[in-house]
C-alpha cells in the first residue's frame, strides 16, 4: 500500500510486449503465469517487477464520485437559476429609473461573470499522493552507476527571510532556522540562506547562537527521530514525548537537550541587552581615548567634550556594517553595507559519525550541518529596493554562486518544518516523469496558536482546501508566498522545455508550418520567451549580461543548475533527463573569491539595466509581488502542483490581532 493506505496498483504493473493493455498484475504467490522465462516478461516474480527503476514517484488521486458529483450538480443547478433570473431581468425594464436598471444589470453580469469564473474550476479538483520509498530507491540506493549508494538528490537551497527583529522576534526565526538544518534530506545538499533585510546586529548574533546550538539539536533529531524539529515546538508538546521511543538513552538525552535549549532562550533574549552595554562600553573607552589624544595635543589648553557617534559594535571590537541602534551615516534601515557572513561552513561529502563521549552518545549518528549563510543586502539612498521582492532576488543571485541549488524552497521567518519529509515529498513531483516542466511545488499554510472561534480565518479552509486543489486540476496552484518549491531555471525567466513543440491541429493541412531542423534536447532546454526562434533555438548568449548582470560566475551557473534539475533518465520515456548517479560528486568548496562575487552580486546597483524584478525573479510593482511571480511562469507554458501532505509540510504562527492579520495577507 501506498502513503495514504491506498491499494497501490502502480507497483504491480509492468510494459511487456506479448500481451494486451499496459502489463499484467501478480495475484499468484509464485508469480507464474504457466510458461518460462522467454524475455517477454513471462515467469517474472514480484521482486523483479519492485525493482524496475521506472516505477512513478507520485500519483493522481480522483475526488470520490460520491463527494464530487453532488457538488458538480448543485454548481449545474446554481448556473441554470442564475441563467434565468439574468434573463427575467433583462426583459423586464424598469421604465421609470432606466439608467438605474441599466447600472444593476451590468453589476449583476459582472457579478455572475467572476462567481462562474470561480465556480468552474472547482468541478475538477485533484489529490496527489507520493512515494517516499521509490524515491529513496531511485536515488540512494547502490546501483552500477552509483555503486556506494550516495544520494544523487539534487541540491537545495531554503530561504528564510526577515526584516525587523522588534516587529518579527530572533527566537522564532531562530527555531525555524534549527528546523531547516534537521530536515531529512541529505546534508552536503542542503544550504540555507537568512535575508535581514535590516541589517541588524541582533538577529545576526541571534543566527550565530543557533549556529552553535545546532551542534546538539540536529544529532539529537536524527539519533532519535524526532518530529517536529522546532525545539520550542518540540517541548511544548502535549503528548507523550517517550511514546514510540525505543533507545533506552532518550530519556536521559530529551532532559541534557532541553536544559540547553532553555538556556539557549536565555541568551537570545537577552541579546538586545547585551548588544547595548557592549556598545556603550566599547563607546565610553573610545571617548577616553580621544580626550587622551585630545589632551596630548593641547598640552595645557582646557579640553573640551569629544562627541563620538554612538556606534554599534560586535564582539570582536569592530563596528558592525549594518544598521545601528542609534543611526548614523551608513548605518540606517536604508542606508548601509552588505553583509555576507558564512556561519557553518559546507559540510563534507562523507558521513561524520559522533563519539559517545561527551554530552550525548552520538557513536553512530551523522553530525554533518547544512550550510548557513546570514546575507543583508546592500541599501543606498536613491535606490527603490522593492521591499521583499528585491531581498528574495538578492539571495537568488547570493545562492547561486555560493551553493547553485537547481531547487530553492522559500519560507516566512514564522513558519518552520513541521514535518521532516516535506522536503523529500516535494521533491518527488520535480523528479518525477514529467517533472520537468514544473516550476513550483506549493504546500498549505497551516497555523499553530489559533483561537477556537478562528476570529481572523487562519484556517482559510476555503481557499487551502478547495480552490487550491481545484487549480491544481488545471495548470497549477498559485504562489502564495511561502512553503514553496521553485525550479531555480523557472526563476530565471527560461521557457520549460518542449514548449515550441508543434501539434498539428485542423489547420495543418491549409496552412503548414516551417519544418524545422530536429535538435537534441538539451540544445533546447535553455529558452526564454523572448528569444528568436532560429535553427538552434539557444539563448543569444550576447544578451546574456544584459538580462542576468554582469556577473560571469552566476551566467556559468545556470547551465549546472538547469542540467542538475533534470529528473533521472532512468526509462525511455523520460525527455530531457540526466544519467544516474551524475549528482554523487562532491560540491566546491566556497573560497575568499566566491564570497566576493557573491557580495558583489547583492549591491544596490547590480540590477541596473536588467531584467531582475521584470521578466526574471520575483516581479516587481506589485503589493502581491507572489501572485504575479507565478502567473509570469504559468504564462510562460509551466506548471505548478499542489502538495497537501499527511502531515502538515510546515506550520507558521497564527496572527492574534487584525493589525497582524492584515500585515501578513498584504
Amino acid at each position: 500500500r501506498s502513503q495514504t493506505g491506498d491499494f497501490d496498483h502502480n507497483r504491480w504493473l509492468f510494459e511487456t510486449s506479448g500481451t494486451y493493455g499496459y502489463g499484467n498484475a501478480f495475484w499468484t504467490k509464485d508469480g507464474n503465469f504457466g510458461g518460462e522465462k522467454d524475455g517477454n516478461g513471462h515467469g517474472m516474480g514480484p521482486q523483479d517487477l519492485m525493482s524496475r527503476p521506472w516505477r512513478p514517484l507520485t500519483r493522481k488521486l480522483q475526488i470520490p464520485a460520491a463527494v464530487i458529483s453532488p457538488y458538480r450538480l448543485l454548481i449545474f443547478i446554481r448556473i441554470v437559476v442564475l441563467a434565468l433570473f439574468l434573463m427575467w431581468r433583462i426583459q423586464h425594464k424598469n421604465q421609470d429609473a432606466i439608467w438605474l436598471w441599466g447600472m444593476s444589470v451590468v453589476c449583476e453580469l459582472w457579478f455572475a461573470f467572476s462567481w462562474l469564473l470561480d465556480q468552474l474550476p472547482k468541478l475538477n479538483p485533484i489529490n496527489r499522493a507520493t512515494d517516499l520509498n521509490v524515491l529513496k530507491e531511485k536515488f540512494e540506493t547502490p546501483t552500477p552507476s552509483n555503486p556506494t549508494g550516495k544520494s544523487d538528490l539534487p541540491g537545495l537551497d531554503m530561504f528564510v527571510s526577515t526584516a525587523d527583529p522588534e516587529k518579527e522576534p530572533p527566537l522564532v526565526t531562530s527555531n525555524t532556522i534549527l528546523s531547516i538544518l534537521a530536515a531529512n534530506y541529505p546534508v552536503e545538499k542542503l544550504a540555507c540562506y537568512v535575508s535581514d533585510d535590516g541589517g541588524a546586529l541582533l538577529t545576526f548574533e541571534a543566527m550565530a547562537e543557533a549556529a552553535s546550538f545546532a551542534n546538539i539539536w540536529v544529532p539529537f533529531c536524527r539519533k532519535h527521530d524526532i518530529e517536529p524539529r522546532n525545539p520550542d515546538s518540540y517541548f511544548s508538546l502535549k503528548r507523550d514525548p517517550y511514546k514510540n521511543k525505543v533507545k533506552a538513552d532518550f530519556v536521559k538525552d530529551r532532559r541534557r537537550v532541553k536544559r540547553e535549549y532553555d538556556e539557549f532562550k536565555v541568551r537570545i533574549n537577552g541579546l538586545p541587552d547585551s548588544i547595548r552595554r557592549r556598545s556603550d562600553a566599547y563607546h565610553a573607552r573610545e571617548e577616553i581615548k580621544a580626550m587622551k589624544l585630545q589632551r596630548q595635543n593641547r598640552d595645557d589648553e582646557p579640553v573640551e567634550t569629544v562627541k563620538i557617534p554612538k556606534a554599534t559594535w560586535m564582539a570582536d571590537g569592530t563596528h558592525w556594517p549594518g544598521t545601528w541602534i542609534n543611526s548614523g551615516p551608513d548605518h540606517t534601515r536604508s542606508d548601509h553595507a552588505g553583509i555576507i557572513q558564512v556561519m557553518l561552513k559546507p559540510p563534507s561529502d562523507e558521513p561524520l559519525h559522533g563519539v559517545s563521549e561527551g554530552f550525548l552518545d552520538l557513536t553512530d549518528v551523522d553530525i554533518r550541518l547544512p550550510l548557513l549563510v546570514y546575507v543583508s543586502r546592500e541599501k543606498r539612498p536613491g535606490y527603490d529596493h522593492n521591499k521583499k521582492a528585491g531581498a528574495m532576488n538578492a539571495l537568488v543571485r547570493a545562492s547561486a554562486i555560493m551553493s547553485n541549488g537547481p531547487f530553492i524552497l522559500n519560507l516566512d521567518c514564522d513558519h518552520y518544518i513541521y514535518n521532516s519529509q516535506a522536503l523529500r515529498e516535494g521533491m518527488c513531483f520535480m523528479m518525477d516523469r514529467g517533472g520537468d516542466r514544473l516550476c513550483y511545488v506549493q504546500f498549505p499554510q497551516r497555523f499553530e496558536g489559533i483561537d477556537p472561534s478562528d476570529r481572523y480565518a487562519n484556517h482559510n479552509t476555503v481557499f487551502f482546501d478547495v480552490n487550491m486543489r481545484a487549480l491544481d486540476g488545471l495548470m497549477g496552484p498559485v504562489y502564495v508566498g511561502t512553503g514553496c518549491l521553485f525550479r531555480r531555471i523557472a526563476l530565471y525567466g527560461f521557457d520549460p522545455p518542449r514548449s515550441k513543440e508543434h501539434h498539428p491541429g485542423c489547420c495543418s493541412c491549409c496552412f503548414p508550418r516551417k519544418k524545422k531542423k530536429k535538435v537534441p534536447e538539451e540544445n533546447r532546454s535553455l529558452r526564454m520567451g523572448g528569444d528568436s526562434d532560429d535553427e538552434n533555438e539557444e539563448m543569444n548568449l550576447s544578451l546574456v549580461p544584459k538580462k542576468f548582470g554582469n556577473s560571469t560566475f552566476l551566467i556559468d551557473s545556470i547551465p549546472v543548475a538547469e542540467f542538475q534539475g533534470r529528473p533521472l533518465a532512468d526509462h525511455p520515456a523520460v525527455q530531457n533527463g540526466r544519467p544516474p548517479g551524475a549528482l554523487t560528486i562532491p560540491r566546491e568548496l566556497l573560497d575568499a573569491s566566491t564570497v566576493a562575487e557573491a557580495i558583489a552580486v547583492i549591491s544596490c546597483w547590480y540590477e541596473d539595466k536588467t531584467e531582475w524584478g521584470t521578466r526574471i525573479g520575483w516581479i516587481y510593482g506589485s503589493v502581491t509581488e507572489d501572485v504575479v511571480t507565478g502567473y509570469r511562469m504559468h504564462n510562460r507554458g509551466w506548471k505548478s502542483v499542489y502538495c497537501v501532505t499527511k502531515r502538515d509540510a510546515f506550520r507558521g504562527t497564527a496572527p492574534i490581532n487584525l493589525t497582524d492579520r492584515l500585515h501578513q495577507v498584504l
